[in-house]
């Protein structure tokens, strides 16, 4: 696993031993970032269930201004850390170990929204829509922002949820990436 592109590009990244996490492959990685290519520079960006920290260092890598990271398994924070020093890219991140729900309730920033979320939740566990419901709740979205989910083919989610919904699907697989935004 490695940075694709920008300022960090060919850089390999430190992953966890076993299946702890499933980071994204790199040709999913590379076809994602092409599409997003337009709204990463000075972008401020959240990479929920953040693993080895992949997605959110691509971006770094490629121009967002900052990126939070959250993950629950002390292990994947350390790697992430440990990732962001490598590739020099740490002064532009903050890393939190915690879950999903605490992070949004007790350390999101309602001042700050977000112009990406990478949602790379465990697949068919049931977080899909729970943790869209709380951004939505909680107005983490900018208003141009976007909402990118990587899930499993089976773990479907519905065409409109509380405000937002799906402008786009890749399918890579079993792999599916599902863009959401704004309902506007």
């Amino acid at each position: 696993m490695r940075v694709i592109s920008g300022s960090a590009k060919g850089h390999k990244l430190k992953s966890l031993k076993g299946m702890a996490t499933r980071p994204t492959a790199d040709r999913i990685k590379e076809s994602l970032f092409n599409i997003i290519a337009a709204y990463l520079p000075d972008a401020y960006v959240l990479d929920l269930f953040a693993g080895t920290g992949s997605l959110g260092i691509e971006s770094l890598s490629r121009g967002a201004e900052f990126v939070v990271f959250v993950d629950k398994n002390p292990m994947a924070v350390r790697i992430i850390s440990e990732n962001l020093l490598h590739t020099k890219l740490n002064e532009k991140a903050k890393v939190y170990n915690c879950d999903w729900s605490e992070y949004i309730s007790r350390f999101s920033n309602a001042e700050r929204k977000y112009d990406i979320i990478f949602m790379d939740p465990p697949y068919s566990k049931g977080f899909i829509i729970p943790v869209l419901q709380k951004i939505w709740q909680k107005q983490l979205l900018s208003i141009e922002g976007m909402i990118i989910v990587e899930r499993e083919k089976g773990d479907v989610i519905p065409e409109l949820i509380e405000g937002l919904k799906i402008v786009r699907e890749q399918h890579y697989g079993r792999t599916v990436i599902t863009f959401i935004q704004y309902h506007k």
